[in-house]
């Protein structure tokens, strides 16, 4: 569940509502009491009652509970998980069955909160687990990601099937069909590389959404951290100037073009290799309509990102690690022209696993669904 929570914080959560007995009771105060409960002790005690009460629901309540979820905060919520697995597995205990029916259209509900969803749908197979064929087809373009994983997984199970029994054509079709559905990119390269082993071309970086044309221009000072939070030339400027004074003289934007397949621009590679510097990456981006995007950054140094000259993120980090949608920034695309700004930051570190200077940008929707230009 991507829902913060744990196995053990889950067995604490329900020893409040072990041993209870099954009754009909009021869910929805009950609810109320638990979505209430916050961090540093804030409406516990309130919440600890109401979970003791909720414990005693019975399984035709269950529904109920997981809808509670939906406007539950990720520790509410792994409190009414808790009574949830609790309830249920108290009834399977004692041989009875689950209200199946239910689960699956509370499933079939997108509505729902994913993780809720997701929950519903494991009770679904501890009742049948037969009935994994039967549900999972339909989740290939499921909003929840780890329901949509479970769809492109069988998918892609189908794909091998198709091609094990050397119908290339109908494999080609299937595995087709699962890349389009991925948004996790273990499946996504499976899908790549069995596409490709079958002669077929296959463009990663427009499926995730890369941004891969850019003008780059640096290097410009940033000795001990000091270029972070100064404002150089092109995060001021609305529009490009030709050239600007920096670390190395008088510097101009260049046009950059990356090849890698997962969008990664090598700003050593480009610009040249520079310490305690900072470079701008600038990009125009062509919106059919305005949207809500989230720009997703991977990025091993610090940096910051803009959108039409409105700040959406910045994380002065160096060195960490980087992988794809390492950050997240989240801002409105207008109609027609948009300016990307990016600006990434070096340190001076002489380690050898501390000389990387790269990013990697992509646009997309919540689900991860790239939004291109």
């Amino acid at each position: 569940m991507s829902i913060p929570s744990s196995a053990r914080y889950i067995a604490v959560m329900a020893v409040l509502v072990a041993g209870t007995t099954d009754a009909a009771v009021d869910v929805p105060p009950l609810v109320q009491a638990i979505c209430a409960v916050g961090p540093h002790g804030a409406g516990h005690a309130a919440a600890i009652a109401a979970m003791k009460q909720l414990g005693q629901a019975n399984v035709a309540q269950i529904p109920a509970i997981l809808a509670g979820m939906d406007g539950a905060n990720p520790l509410a919520a792994n409190w009414l998980r808790a009574a949830v697995e609790t309830i249920a597995q108290r009834e399977l205990d004692r041989g009875g069955r689950l209200p199946q029916a239910e689960f699956e259209a509370f499933l079939a509900d997108t509505s729902h909160l994913p993780q809720a969803r997701s929950l519903a749908y494991d009770l679904v197979l501890r009742v049948d687990p037969a009935a994994k064929s039967r549900l999972v087809p339909k989740l290939l373009q499921d909003p929840s990601m780890e329901l949509r994983r479970e769809g492109v997984a069988f998918a892609l199970h189908e794909a091998r099937t198709q091609l094990d029994g050397q119908a290339s054509l109908a494999a080609i079709q299937a595995y087709r069909q699962a890349l389009s559905a991925a948004r996790d990119l273990d499946q996504i390269n499976e899908a790549a590389k069995r596409l490709r082993d079958l002669g077929e071309t296959v463009d990663v970086a427009a499926h995730f959404g890369f941004l891969m044309r850019w003008q780059l221009i640096g290097p410009f000072e940033n000795a001990d951290g000091s270029g972070y939070d100064v404002a150089y030339g092109p995060e001021r400027d609305a529009e490009p100037a030709g050239e600007y004074p920096a670390k190395t003289g008088v510097v101009q934007w260049i046009e950059h073009v990356t090849q890698d397949q997962y969008g990664v621009v090598d700003l050593n590679a480009a610009l040249g290799k520079h310490k305690g510097a900072i470079a701008y990456a600038r990009t125009e981006f062509l919106a059919d309509e305005a949207r809500d995007a989230e720009f997703r950054l991977g990025c091993i140094t610090g940096h910051k990102i803009w959108l039409n000259g409105e700040l959406l993120t910045a994380n002065h980090v160096y060195h960490a690690g980087s992988y794809i949608d390492q950050y997240v920034g989240r801002g409105r695309l207008q109609a027609g022209r948009n300016i990307i700004l990016l600006k990434i930051a070096q340190n001076e570190q002489t380690e050898s696993w501390a000389q990387d200077w790269k990013f990697q940008l992509r646009v997309c929707d919540q689900y991860g669904t790239a939004i291109r230009p």
